[in-house]
């Protein structure tokens, strides 16, 4: 653990206050650094932010959290959430709607691996050979210790491990696009494996699924940034930086797009943007290896559409799986219900729908009416039919493709004093919450330890 002043009189500047870039600015602050934080934007959060629609605060996208995620709710406590009441705490579960041809798997709160064992047992909608797959898959991934020789797609993983057709169309696949955001045909197995590993083969606390009450705004990039300004740094929305300068010092200097912004001179600095936007600010710089690998990468989007109902629209649990079907109209993957979450949103649902690029080119009032019919059909409310108000809201660039061995570019780079932080870098995690804070934290031991080393 590094000391709290490891960082004392030195001035960084952190470049996207995305949860990556707070993170990092929070890690940063705790060490004593003279932090700024710069987002290009007015609103926190980068791709994962809260947004107001017809009054409501709501998301851009509808997000899960997991008890795995240890930094991110570490942080979150840091900076003063109380994560008690900030998340719904449910079980593990992969529950569908009673009128669809699906399963339903909870785990109970029982010290692993019982929660599991009992979740096996007592799951409707699989057979026994689905069971024993399912026991077959996580036996062999323990004893492998959960790595691969050499990655692979998520498909021919389940294919080695002889998963029957029912499961990995109900649990493994679902649970695929849902960690990460990529089709299972070019998904990354090892990636895949590294989240079952923290989750379903970690600790029972560690697969409870957390899903956020306040907006994702609200539950840590603000409170970091309150975080920052009350160590001593400085906060700066809508400030665009157009390029890098370092001097013959190694210390750096960073163009804004706003003439009348203050030049400031830091001792490093993070990038903490997407891999796009990192790429062109490093392309202002003379040309180094480290550009290459941010310009190879693809994205991958994410739907969430909002269908508001009369306040006593309420569905069986705050969160259900769906079966969807491209070719049908039928869009969504999971659905939940707002109101549950809080008690200001009765009658609010949020439908989830992920990697399917055709959502995000049709009309969105057909999308969220193909949808409503979807939720009809699916849970047999005929008052679904028809929402109040609707709003779709589309990230095209949501997440990186997380493909079998992808190379993702390490924190530090080939500048001095300056590194990355993305949920695109170099790690264990997919484009998840929980990978973006880790780089973040990754990004500023980094800058510790060159401290240490006298480095910058």
């Amino acid at each position: 653990m590094a000391k709290k002043d490891a960082l004392k009189n030195k001035s960084v500047a952190v470049i996207g206050a995305g949860w990556a870039g707070c993170a990092a600015a929070c890690e940063l602050a705790q060490q004593g650094a003279l932090v700024t934080l710069l987002e290009s934007s007015r609103n926190l959060g980068g791709r994962a932010r809260g947004v107001t629609v017809h009054g409501r605060e709501l998301d851009n996208g509808q997000h899960i959290l997991l008890g795995a995620y240890t930094e991110s709710l570490r942080l979150m406590r840091l900076v003063g959430i109380d994560t008690q009441t900030a998340l719904l705490n449910l079980p593990l579960q992969m529950v569908y709607p009673a009128l669809e041809d699906g399963m339903s798997f909870i785990a109970p709160r029982l010290p692993a691996p019982l929660h599991l064992l009992l979740a096996l047992i007592t799951s409707a909608g699989l057979s026994f050979a689905d069971k024993m797959a399912l026991a077959r898959f996580s036996s062999t991934a323990r004893w492998m210790g959960w790595r691969l020789n050499e990655d692979c797609s998520v498909i021919e993983l389940l294919e080695r491990f002889d998963q029957t057709p029912r499961l990995c169309h109900l649990m493994w696949i679902p649970l695929c696009i849902a960690a990460l955001n990529t089709p299972p045909e070019r998904a990354s197995a090892q990636v895949f494996l590294n989240v079952l590993r923290d989750s379903l083969g970690a600790n029972r606390a560690a697969s409870d699924m957390l899903i956020p009450r306040l907006d994702l705004s609200r539950i840590f990039p603000e409170k970091a940034a309150e975080y920052v300004r009350t160590h001593g740094g400085q906060v700066l929305p809508a400030h665009t930086a157009t390029g890098l300068l370092q001097n013959e010092n190694g210390k750096w200097q960073i163009e804004l797009k706003q003439a009348e912004a203050q030049a400031q001179i830091y001792d490093a600095v993070i990038l903490a943007s997407d891999f796009a936007n990192a790429g062109r600010l490093l392309s202002t710089l003379p040309a180094k290896d480290q550009v290459a690998p941010l310009t190879v990468m693809g994205y991958e989007p994410i739907t969430t559409c909002y269908l508001q109902y009369a306040p006593g629209v309420r569905l069986p649990s705050p969160m259900l799986a769906l079966l969807d079907n491209v070719a049908q109209k039928k869009w969504g993957q999971y659905v939940f219900d707002r109101g549950q979450l809080q008690p200001d949103q009765a009658g609010l649902l949020a439908v989830v729908v992920s990697v399917s690029q055709a959502a995000t080119e049709i009309d969105r009032n057909e999308l969220a009416m193909d949808i409503a019919a979807q939720l009809t059909q699916s849970l047999g409310m005929q008052e679904l039919a028809q929402p109040v108000w609707h709003q779709c809201i589309s990230e095209k660039r949501a997440t990186f493709s997380c493909t079998p061995g992808l190379n993702r570019p390490d924190n530090q780079t080939a500048y001095s004093g300056l590194y990355l932080a993305g949920d695109y870098t170099k790690g264990d995690y997919p484009a998840t919450l929980e990978g973006a804070v880790r780089s973040g934290i990754t990004a500023a031991q980094a800058i510790v330890k060159d401290v240490k080393a006298a480095k910058i």
